[in-house]
């Protein structure tokens, strides 16, 4: 398993050519870097200017990837009532999709008739997965990289259909 640095993440980017599809399926990350605008966020000290200066690598990165014409796309399933890391990522939404993210919400109660990895993952073109592992907290544990054509497709296969039942970001109130 490896970690990714910033030049690892775009490196995935930069070589994809068609489409991106990240499934996200936790109700909590407590990964490092994000622990500080997260106390800010919670102390009210936290706003659309802040959440852009702290992720302007990233917002780069998907700006970049969607100008090549790459279709950007993002499910977030989570637990109702959200928790307070979703309500966090939730406010900071418009600055992804303002960078070229597509992004909608799937209450996890709706997906019980769906198959799903067992792990958050990033589906590139359709043929390579990068798997995201998390420790029981949230804490960040690293990434591990599939080009199995089997693995690509049931991935591809669990987005497309989270993506058809989930509910677009301007239209997902928060419960």
């Amino acid at each position: 398993m490896e970690s990714l640095d910033a030049a690892g993440w775009a490196r995935f980017f930069n070589e994809c050519q068609e489409s991106a599809y990240h499934l996200e399926m936790r109700d909590h990350y407590a990964v490092a870097e994000e622990q500080a605008d997260v106390e800010r966020w919670r102390v009210g000290d936290w706003g659309p200017e802040q959440d852009a200066q702290s992720k302007a690598g990233w917002l780069d990165l998907m700006r970049a990837t969607a100008a090549r014409d790459v279709r950007l796309r993002r499910v977030r399933i989570v637990s109702e009532p959200v928790s307070e890391y979703i309500r966090f990522e939730h406010e900071g939404t418009p600055q992804n999709l303002a960078a070229g993210e597509d992004i909608r919400w799937l209450p996890r109660t709706r997906t019980s008739g769906l198959a799903l990895p067992g792990n958050d993952c990033w589906i590139f073109d359709s043929a390579k997965v990068l798997f995201n592992h998390f420790t029981g907290d949230g804490g960040w544990v690293g990434n591990q990289v599939s080009t199995d054509p089997d693995v690509a497709k049931l991935c591809a296969q669990a987005f497309e259909s989270a993506w058809n039942s989930a509910v677009p970001h301007n239209e997902f109130a928060l419960k």
